[in-house]
C-alpha cells in the first residue's frame, strides 16, 4: 500500500462525509492511502473514529469532523472547519444520506421526499457552494456525488429516493458546466457495494438479494474501498482532470441492462 505522502493524492485536502461505515468508510481509507489527509465525517463519532483509526493503523493521516447533513448549517461548518484546520479543500465526497422506510409511491408523504431531498441534495448543494471559493482560488478541485441505480432504473419502493439522487445527478452536471473553466471536475457515482446497509438487505430478503445477484455481470457485490474507493481515487487525481459531468457505474455491470426486480413493499 502506497505511504501517506507519496501517492497520487498526495498534499491534497478531501472530505467525505457519511465515512463512519460502508462506501464512505472504503472511500476516505483509499483516498488517505493515495496520500490525501481526509476529514472523516459521520453524525456518529464512534463509527468514524473507527476509520480513522485503521487509516491511521496504515500509517495515513486522517481526522473525525462530525457533521449532521440534516442541516445544511452543519454541512456549511463542517466545509468551513477543514479550510480553517488544513487551509485547503481540494476534494469534496458527498455520500452521506438520510435513510426512508420503503414504501409505494401512493403511501409516501410530502415530509418523505423533503428528508429525502435535503440528504440527497440540499447538503451536497450546500457543501459545494461552501466548497467552492476554496477550489476557484486554487483553481483545483474534485467533486463526486453519490448517486444511485435507483434513480437511474427507477426502483420501486423507494421514489422519494429515486428522486432526491436524480436531482442531484442533475446538480452535478450543472455544476460540471459551470465550475470547469475553473480547473473543478463534479462527477457523479453510482455504486454497488457491499455495506453493513446491503448485509442487512440480504438478510432481511434474501431472495431479493440473490435475484440482484443474478443480474449482476460481475455475480458480486463490489468491496467498498477496492472496487469503489480506487476508482473514486483516480477520478480525484491528477490524470482524471479531464473527466467532468459524468456518472460513474462502479456495479459489476448491473447498470448494462437495468435491473428488473420487483420486492415486496414492506
Amino acid at each position: 500500500m502506497t505511504a501517506t505522502g507519496n501517492g497520487v493524492l498526495a498534499g491534497k485536502v478531501a472530505v467525505v462525509t457519511g465515512a463512519g461505515q460502508g462506501i464512505g468508510r472504503g472511500v476516505a481509507l483509499q483516498l488517505a492511502q493515495q496520500g490525501a489527509r481526509v476529514v472523516v465525517s459521520d453524525i456518529n463519532a464512534e463509527t468514524a473514529a473507527e476509520t480513522v483509526a485503521i487509516a491511521q493503523s496504515r500509517g495515513a493521516e486522517a481526522v473525525a469532523i462530525g457533521c449532521d447533513i440534516a442541516d445544511s448549517a452543519s454541512v456549511e461548518a463542517l466545509v468551513d472547519a477543514v479550510a480553517e484546520r488544513f487551509g485547503a479543500l481540494h476534494i469534496l465526497i458527498n455520500n452521506a444520506y438520510l435513510g426512508n422506510l420503503p414504501g409505494p409511491l401512493e403511501t409516501k408523504a410530502a415530509g418523505d421526499f423533503a428528508r429525502a431531498l435535503q440528504g440527497s441534495f440540499y447538503a451536497p448543494l450546500a457543501a459545494m457552494q461552501r466548497a467552492f471559493p476554496h477550489m476557484k482560488a486554487q483553481r483545483w478541485g474534485r467533486i463526486i456525488n453519490m448517486c444511485s441505480l435507483n434513480g437511474v432504473n427507477a426502483h420501486m419502493y423507494t421514489a422519494d429516493y429515486n428522486v432526491s439522487k436524480e436531482a442531484l445527478r442533475c446538480l452535478t452536471r450543472s455544476a460540471a458546466r459551470e465550475w470547469a473553466a475553473h480547473g473543478i471536475t463534479v462527477n457523479a457515482v453510482c455504486p454497488g457495494a457491499r455495506t453493513p446497509a446491503y448485509e442487512r438487505f440480504a438478510a432481511a430478503s434474501p431472495e431479493n438479494a440473490a435475484q440482484l445477484l443474478r443480474q449482476n455481470p460481475m455475480g458480486r457485490m463490489g468491496e467498498p474501498e477496492q472496487d469503489i474507493g480506487s476508482i473514486i481515487a483516480f477520478i480525484c487525481s491528477d490524470a482524471g482532470g479531464y473527466m467532468t459531468g459524468n456518472t460513474v457505474f462502479l456495479d459489476g455491470g448491473s447498470h448494462i441492462n437495468g435491473v428488473s426486480w420487483q420486492p415486496s413493499a414492506g
